[in-house]
């Protein structure tokens, strides 16, 4: 079965097509500048072994994304699969699915719900949506899935999930931690227990992605049991350009100064984090350049990121009574040994011991085992691939359609 995965942005939309019967990427690309403007519009495309397409064109919505999508999959030259028709199934990205607990196939009622909730989720909300009602009028006749980053976290303990405001917040508004990043944290912890050789189900890990948006999770016994993340993705720490944990009471103190809610709301959530503190950039890689030419502010960025990241780790393996396996992925884990090396230094008591001179030595963005000989816990540096993970839960549950077909 052939597989697109769709992941909707409010001007862009990226797409991944699989082959399941390898898990082979047919192809992926990015629609870009969707409905800037009415000329405005490009797609970048990739196939492997192929040099990459791209073309500026107008997309004024995303139900010309999505044909613009399709025309190419299928296009001659630069297609791969003959005709619309070989795709067996859409797999959606959702950053948040609410009270959905696990993927699901989408229909009305589903749809509803996700629109229901769109208060609680206004940034990607909305841009989902688009996406599922464009792939919707394209491909009628195949089952289309969501796949939620926050369904990982649905079964966490009540204590991790309720925070102490008053419940009947909670009640009505559905103010609780949903956690985000669900989709990655789910697969590598799929393969770190792969790696070690034991059930994921009698394995604690800590798993850590960390990228322009970063989260730390806590699975033991093969469940969620806590996230970084809370009712937003703005909690948990620092991040390119978000706050991580701060007082509520800034927030108020801020609007008493005279901010409006939305200033403060766009001050921490795209004017903090690496630049708020550093000054300098929202990526990592810039603002090290700054800490080598002696930027103080620069230093401090990273050494808040590398602290909360500690600080959730230590906590986890205290609220775990231990850590089998702690793995690191996403964009800045994968690829920055420095901010690797700082999260790692100094946990032997925690039983955590990594090979500095590996780490600092191996090729960035690869899968690394960076335990050290004395280490008590196994440290994997894993490549995280949420469309992979999106595949295979769109793949099972549109068997199960076809199945009742």
């Amino acid at each position: 079965m052939k597989i697109l995965v769709i992941n909707a942005g409010s001007s862009s939309l990226k797409y991944q097509l699989f082959d399941m019967e390898n898990g082979a990427v047919l192809a992926k690309g990015i629609c870009e500048k969707i409905g800037i403007t009415p000329t405005s519009g490009t797609i970048t495309h990739k196939r492997p072994n192929a040099d990459k397409y791209f073309l500026e064109t107008p997309i004024p919505d995303h139900n010309a994304a999505i044909g613009l999508v399709l025309k190419t999959l299928t296009d001659k030259e630069l297609g791969v699969i003959a005709d619309a028709s070989e795709i067996g199934a859409v797999g959606h990205r959702f950053v948040h699915g609410g009270k959905f607990k696990e993927s699901n196939i989408l229909d009305d009622e589903k749809i509803a719900y996700i629109e229901s909730i769109v208060p609680i989720n206004p940034l990607h909300g909305p841009a989902s949506l688009k996406g599922v009602s464009a792939c919707i009028k394209a491909m009628p006749n195949v089952p289309h899935v969501g796949v939620y980053d926050s369904a990982f976290f649905a079964q966490m303990p009540e204590e991790s999930y309720t925070y102490a405001i008053p419940y009947e917040w909670t009640e009505k508004y559905g103010i609780r931690r949903y956690g985000f990043h669900g989709t990655s944290h789910r697969y590598v912890s799929q393969e770190a227990a792969k790696i070690v050789g034991k059930p994921l189900e009698e394995l604690k890990i800590i798993t850590c992605h960390l990228g322009s948006g970063s989260s730390v999770t806590a699975i033991k016994n093969g469940r969620a049991v806590d996230t970084s993340m809370g009712f937003t993705p703005q909690d948990g720490l620092p991040m390119g350009t978000r706050c991580g944990p701060i007082d509520p009471s800034i927030v108020t103190f801020m609007i008493k100064q005279g901010m409006t809610a939305d200033e403060v709301d766009v001050a921490l959530t795209k004017k903090s984090g690496l630049i708020g503190v550093s000054g300098v950039s929202s990526d990592a890689r810039e603002v090290w350049v700054a800490v080598d030419n002696g930027n103080e502010r620069a230093k401090l960025a990273m050494d808040l990121v590398i602290h909360w990241a500690r600080k959730l780790i230590g906590s986890y393996v205290a609220e775990m009574n231990g850590v089998d396996v702690l793995v690191i992925t996403a964009g800045l884990g994968e690829n920055d040994n420095l901010v690797r090396n700082g999260i790692c230094t100094n946990m032997e008591y925690l039983g955590i011991k990594i090979n500095e001179e590996l780490n600092l030595s191996a090729p960035r963005g690869s899968q690394l085992d960076l335990t050290a000989p004395e280490s008590k816990v196994r440290v994997l540096v894993l490549p995280t691939d949420e469309e992979l993970m999106i595949a295979k839960d769109t793949e099972r549950l549109a068997n199960v359609f076809y199945a009742k077909a």
